[in-house]
This record gives structure tokens, C-alpha cells and sequence, in this order.
């Protein structure tokens, strides 16, 4: 990750929380996530935040409920508020005062195979066909089925590479045979079309020279889901989490599942069996998941 540029502009206590974050290695995507729930503070105190009190951070959380903010967004503000307290300005005692909220967790949406097979097929065009079966056949997040270039196809060990997925991890995705298949036809599209570069993406933007966008897949998918007839609310994260029900449903390990999605727990299930993209090596398998 290359440093986020810090300009003369920036005041000496963002230049200082730019500079915590990159000395520990924070993604650019947190570094502006964190500014921004920083300046968000700063502007409901009306004044600099270094000035903050414990009452003004109790008045500021009371402020996010009753105005209607969703707690996944409170964690995130409460995450970069505690790194600004603790970190930038060496106040611990100010960061002990801020409340996470606790919110239901909810089943993930989850598709069946043959809504599975509908979405693809339905996708709109090649290209965005073999990235959303590449999101549900390797269990990818869309950042990840983005971020792909030519060279992360291990078409005879069969896996796909991830490099930097979540958390800044490189790892190994599973291949199956009707993926490759799938992104073989993309590839010798992409040929046709001049705009697959020799160790480029595997799924180019709108310029060859920059990668899918995470909204166009999203987009993508979105289309693909309203001509299939498909009710449900669909986004990429679906396809994950499919891959993982329809692996779980086909008796594969938990503990492999998780290690495939580098995660730590994961139990839906639908009444659906077998998936064409889905492949996963006997040896891998156990006598059943149990949750």
C-alpha cells in the first residue's frame, strides 16, 4: 500500500493521525474511512477535537442514535474515534467513553443452486458472467474478484491467488474445473476484444488498463438478479455467502469452509444440494458440518 500523500494544507493533528495510520500499515480505504468519522466529531463539536470532553462524547454518540444512525456505521465511527483518542492524542481515558452498539445479527441472504445458475446466466455479458461465477464459485468478495489479474490463475494446482484480501492477506482460492472452463471463454473473449493485457487484469474496466470497479459488479449484479426473477435483495456478498451454504450442504468440513473463506464462523443452510462450480477435493471433506 503506498502512503496516503499528505499535503502542506492538512493541519499538524491530521498530518500527525495520517502519518499513526500508515506507520501501522492502515489500508488508504481506512485511513479516509478514519478522517472522516474524525471530521464528522470535529463538526458536530464545532470546535477542534483535540478539545473534546467526556460529556461532549457521550452528547455525540446520543446525537448518532436519535438522528437515526445505523449501529454498523456507530462501530465504524467508534473505531476511528478510539484510534484518534488512543493513538493520536495519547487520551485513553477519552476512548474508554465510547459505547458500541449491540444490533442483531441476521441470516444472510442466501441463493439457491438454481437461482444460482439463473443469476449467471442472466449476467450481462461474458465478462461480468465469469466474475460473478468467479465470486461464487471461489468464494470471493467482490473486492477480491476485482483486484484479479491474468497471473492468479493455477490452472494445474487448480486455485486462484488472492493477494491482499482482508487484512492485507495473500491466499488460495479454490479452482473447480466448470470455473476454469468458465474463465477460459471469458480470456479467449477478452482476446478477441483486445483488452486483455499479457499479465493484466482478468477483468479490465472500462480501460484495459484498470481493473472491474466494485459498483460495476455490484451494478451487474443487480441486473443480472432483476431479469432472472429473482426476488431476493442480491448483492456480490450473496455469491459468498451461497458458496459457503451449498459447500456445507454437500457435507464439507466446517472448518474447511472457513479456511476457503477466511473467516471464523458461518452455519445458514438452504434445502438445495450439489453446484456444478463448486469442487472440492474428497480428501478435504468430513463426515459432516455440524453448527
Amino acid at each position: 500500500m503506498s502512503p496516503q500523500p499528505i499535503h502542506s494544507s492538512v493541519s499538524p493533528l491530521r498530518r500527525r493521525m495520517l502519518e499513526d495510520m500508515a506507520m501501522r500499515g492502515l489500508r488508504e480505504e481506512t485511513q479516509r474511512d478514519y478522517i472522516r468519522f474524525v471530521r464528522s466529531f470535529a463538526a458536530f463539536l464545532g470546535r477542534p477535537p483535540e478539545t473534546a470532553t467526556a460529556e461532549d462524547i457521550r452528547r455525540f454518540q446520543v446525537h448518532q442514535a436519535e438522528s437515526g444512525v445505523q449501529p454498523p456505521t456507530i462501530t465504524c465511527s467508534v473505531s476511528a474515534l478510539r484510534f484518534f483518542f488512543t493513538v493520536t492524542l495519547d487520551r485513553p481515558d477519552l476512548s474508554r467513553r465510547l459505547v458500541l452498539v449491540r444490533h442483531p445479527r441476521k441470516l444472510p441472504t442466501v441463493l439457491s443452486v438454481e437461482e444460482v445458475g439463473r443469476l449467471l446466466a442472466a449476467a450481462p455479458g461474458l465478462k461480468y458472467r465469469a466474475a460473478l461465477g468467479t465470486a461464487y464459485g471461489a468464494g470471493l468478495r467482490v473486492s477480491e474478484v476485482a483486484a484479479l489479474k491474468v497471473g492468479d490463475i493455477d490452472s494445474e494446482r487448480m486455485l486462484l491467488r488472492v493477494e491482499q484480501g482482508k487484512g492485507r492477506k495473500d491466499r488460495n482460492a479454490m479452482l473447480s474445473p466448470q470455473l476454469l472452463e468458465l474463465l477460459r471463454l471469458w480470456w479467449r473473449e477478452g482476446k478477441r476484444r483486445n483488452v486483455m493485457l499479457p499479465h493484466g487484469w482478468l477483468f479490465p474496466g472500462r480501460s484495459p488498463v484498470e481493473p472491474i470497479s466494485t459498483r460495476q459488479l455490484n451494478r451487474a449484479v443487480h441486473e443480472a438478479a432483476e431479469a432472472a426473477g429473482i426476488k431476493k435483495r442480491v448483492t456480490p456478498h450473496t455469491l459468498r455467502h451461497s458458496f459457503a451454504t451449498h459447500l456445507l450442504e454437500q457435507d464439507v468440513d466446517i472448518r474447511v469452509i472457513q479456511v476457503l473463506l477466511e473467516t471464523e464462523t458461518y452455519c445458514p443452510s438452504t434445502p438445495d444440494r450439489g453446484a456444478d462450480f463448486l469442487s472440492v477435493s474428497p480428501s478435504v471433506r468430513g463426515d459432516g458440518a455440524h453448527c
